[in-house]
């Protein structure tokens, strides 16, 4: 597969001038057609294919809770019939929460292909494509299984499509491309742009902040990944959403020299690193004790684990508690990720504020 192929990463090209990859790309974008105001919309794959969309779908499954927060946002969630890996109970706030809770849940995990194929859906949203823990799912449906069922398969660039590029994720323009795209298919554009407007004004307050740190000045960051086990750890490496965060909030991930999006690495490779700050990535247990205790156990295990309990960050406390997936997976909380680490890594550029 050529680079050149993915310059364009899902992206919205009718009519639209689109920026290459995850730093700076703005995409998005109307035209008019029979579909109404804003159509037809043309978004192509990780591989360049494009999916041309007369009109905005009218029943859509998605792949995970973050394609489906991001459609409950848009104000397109009475058109989502169906989704896997399920938001846990309490992840999403008020009313999206309880609009999320009304979804019929098609998998725990991965969507098996039969009940994807007979949902009756015209449009898929997937976030998996490339994501070697989770996607390519073994019985996942062929190009021509999903034209037969008449759906439509489109991606989250993002978490899909980006660990392919070879492009560094440094910022959060990939997500907000994401969202973008799915606010142009919906026939939501302007409350997709919205809510990028929103996350822009978080991240900009953080940038005033902290923007004028150089690299050697940041504090080092190791994204532990919990509940991929902790025989060997998992690291978050640059392509992923992940990297983006952490740099954006002012620190500077241990692992952004390797290749992808997530790869398994060794705990001497974690010590030789020595993190200032490591973040506990727990995924939402549905229950916010069930969810505590397994923070608590990712504690437990650094500050018991030979290897780990001398490590800078054990040794000072410096261990945050936030989930998983508005980390690692895009969505408008990511923003609020880059905001919570921020404050919590550098205190004292954030006194003026309180």
């Amino acid at each position: 597969m050529r680079r050149g192929k993915l310059c364009g990463l899902a992206v919205v090209v009718a009519m639209v001038a689109t920026a290459c990859g995850g730093e700076g790309a703005d995409t998005g974008g109307e035209a008019t057609g029979r579909g109404g105001p804003g159509f037809p919309v043309r978004i192509a794959d990780c591989k360049g294919a494009t999916t041309t969309f007369a009109s905005a779908p009218r029943k859509i499954v998605t792949s995970n809770a973050a394609a489906l927060e991001i459609l409950l946002r848009l104000g397109a969630g009475d058109r989502v019939v169906g989704t896997g890996f399920p938001p846990g109970k309490g992840a999403l706030p008020g009313e999206l929460g309880a609009q999320a809770r009304k979804v019929p849940v098609l998998g725990k995990h991965v969507i098996p292909k039969e009940k994807l194929l007979g949902s009756g859906a015209d449009l898929y949203v997937d976030a998996f494509a490339s994501m070697n823990n989770m996607g390519g799912a073994g019985d996942a449906p062929s190009a021509e299984e999903f034209r037969a069922a008449g759906i439509k398969h489109i991606y989250l660039a993002s978490t899909a499509c980006a660990p392919m590029s070879g492009k560094p994720q440094r910022d959060l323009s990939g997500v907000e491309g994401d969202i973008k795209r799915l606010g142009a298919v919906t026939g939501r554009s302007q409350r997709a742009d919205d809510l990028v407007r929103g996350m822009r004004a978080k991240l900009a307050a953080v940038h005033k902040a902290v923007g004028d740190l150089a690299p050697g000045k940041r504090p080092t960051y190791f994204f532990f990944d919990f509940d991929a086990g902790t025989k060997q750890p998992m690291a978050v490496c640059r392509n992923q959403v992940a990297n983006a965060v952490i740099g954006q909030a002012g620190a500077r991930n241990v692992f952004d020299g390797c290749d992808g999006d997530f790869k398994p690495v060794s705990w001497e490779d974690v010590v030789a690193k020595n993190p200032d700050f490591i973040q506990l990535g727990v995924r939402n247990r549905g229950d916010a004790a069930a969810t505590e205790k397994a923070f608590d156990q990712a504690e437990a295990f650094l500050k018991s684990f030979p290897a780990t309990k001398g490590l800078a960050a054990v040794r000072n406390g410096h261990l945050l508690r936030i989930g998983s997936e508005r980390t690692t997976i895009a969505g408008v909380g990511n923003a609020d990720t880059v905001e919570e680490i921020a404050h919590t890594v550098h205190p004292a550029r954030f006194k003026a504020e309180r």
